[in-house]
């Protein structure tokens, strides 16, 4: 069902026209009924004003009488001879061989089938008859039922029309329960307040409400756990990071002993800031603060920070386009997934690599690309690799380097917050991997 007004509209003139072709059905049942008692009380009259309006025993010159073609009458003697006749019943109705009843009966002749009425005039003992075309009758009925139709076919669109804007007008409180709906923020969960809420709507309401209630405390409970998580996670790794220092610089330990220990703390500080940034940017509270942001400017800003980084592997990073291209969005989650995307190149680049970042417009809003000289990753596994905790070759890459598979995730995730749309390629220039997002236009 994609309308309910649609839906009420065609229901309603669909038991409107039912119920009056019923009506009119039986309107011409009762108007043919009605006819036929009409047009036999009619030849009954006619009969008794022929018997007493001619008192005439002699027959008379055949056809002298004029009427309508849809009517006749007849005079005939006791012997069933002919006294006097209409113009177009010439020839007597009435024999010796056929069993007389005074009264109504339905003959043929003349092509036609007839109603006609015998009256015996036991005075001057003759048969009066009487009659009248059957067809008649039903054409006067079919006359008053079709007057009756038409009124009423040319009047349902106008009722359609009438019930369109009283369905539209009761479900008035609806549309305004959806624009409500529509107009909130995603940081909005506050109550839905109606005036002169319809009794239909009062439950529905009441439960929107609930689930509103529901999902702000929910939403609080989370927010009070990253904050907790954050300081409880990051305090221990920071007390392990200062006592791995104070290890280092003691002589009678060995760097070569200490590294596994360094690996695994900076893994696991790694793993806690990517979880905390992958629950930070959930659909109701990574865009809550939009805005216009240039991503080139971003993007010179990430390169200015990791630069020193790159720099200790030797590795070449360039910027190509760098002219304006402003997207809506979050600028600390676009700050994320930028800094994701150019550590995983850097990460996976080996020494004296090289690292290529583009950013520019295109016709359905801002493209980012991001080309590395790295081993890429093999076709069939670009859609895996933005799976949570996925790393392609297992836990250890085939460079040997540490992660912990969330990188791609968050970058994902980011992009359909952002409506956007992230696509893998190899790249045909450096030889590694090209990771392209298309932005759409503000």
């Amino acid at each position: 069902m994609k309308s309910i007004r649609t839906y009420l509209l065609l229901a309603l003139i669909a038991i409107i026209t039912l119920v009056t072709f019923l009506s009119l059905l039986q309107g011409y049942k009762d108007s043919i009924a009605k006819a036929q008692q009409l047009f036999d009380d009619r030849l009954q009259s006619m009969a008794a004003m022929i018997a007493n309006a001619n008192q005439d025993l002699h027959p008379h010159s055949a056809g002298t009488e004029k009427l309508s073609s849809t009517v006749f009458f007849q005079i005939l003697t006791d012997d069933f001879l002919l006294l006097a006749r209409s113009n177009n019943a010439t020839t007597p109705l009435l024999s010796a061989d056929n069993a007389v009843t005074a009264g109504f009966r339905d003959i043929n002749f003349s092509g036609y089938r007839w109603r006609v009425y015998i009256l015996k005039d036991d005075t001057l003992n003759r048969w009066i008859i009487t009659g009248e075309r059957s067809d008649i009758s039903y054409i006067l009925a079919e006359k008053v039922v079709t007057a009756s139709i038409i009124p009423i076919v040319l009047a349902i669109p106008f009722a359609a029309f009438i019930i369109w804007i009283a369905i539209g007008v009761g479900l008035k409180p609806l549309r305004e329960l959806t624009g409500q709906l529509n107009n909130k923020q995603a940081d909005d969960l506050s109550p839905v307040v109606m005036a002169n809420t319809p009794e239909e709507l009062t439950s529905l309401v009441a439960s929107t409400n609930a689930l509103l209630q529901r999902l702000n405390d929910a939403f609080v409970r989370e927010q009070q756990f990253s904050a907790d998580a954050a300081h409880e996670l990051r305090t221990p790794i920071s007390i392990l990071k200062v006592q791995l220092h104070n290890l280092q610089n003691n002589e009678q330990i060995s760097d070569a002993v200490l590294l596994p220990l360094a690996s695994g703390i900076e893994r696991m500080g790694q793993v806690i800031e990517q979880i905390l940034s992958l629950y930070r940017y959930s659909p109701e509270q990574a865009l809550i603060k939009q805005s216009e942001i240039d991503l080139s400017a971003i993007v010179q800003s990430i390169i200015a920070k990791d630069y020193d980084q790159i720099a200790m592997k030797q590795q070449k990073i360039s910027l190509s386009g760098g002219e304006v291209c402003l997207i809506k969005g979050n600028h600390f989650a676009l700050e994320t997934l930028v800094q994701n995307l150019i550590s995983n190149a850097s990460k996976y680049t080996p020494e004296q690599g090289e690292i290529q970042v583009t950013s520019k417009h295109i016709t359905t809003g801002v493209r980012l690309i991001v080309e590395d000289s790295g081993p890429g990753i093999p076709q069939e596994q670009y859609e895996r690799v933005f799976e949570r905790f996925y790393r392609v070759d297992g836990d250890r890459h085939n460079s040997g380097i540490l992660g912990c598979g969330l990188g791609l995730a968050i970058v994902k995730h980011i992009v359909e917050l952002h409506k956007a749309k992230i696509t893998l390629h190899p790249s045909t220039q450096l030889g590694g991997l090209k990771v392209m997002i298309d932005f759409p236009n503000k």
